[in-house]
């Protein structure tokens, strides 16, 4: 990650959801929940765009795979 690349954004969240990301993460601080939470949204949508992909590449016939 570019650590150049900061922003100031002001969210209201659920304080009972940010207590229990606290505890489930292990993080210290509400801003480090937020960015992890987000670097696993960002994986998770590139990993269904992947997935998409599956049964859409033709593979010669005569390929072995082994």
């Amino acid at each position: 990650m570019c650590d150049t690349l900061r922003m100031v954004t002001h969210l209201q969240i659920d304080e009972d959801l940010m207590h229990a990301a606290l505890k489930l993460s292990g993080h210290r601080t509400k801003r480090a929940v937020v960015e992890e939470a987000l670097r696993e949204y960002v994986m998770r949508r590139q990993q269904l765009e992947i997935t998409e992909l599956f049964g859409t590449i033709d593979y010669e016939e005569d390929y072995d795979y082994k």
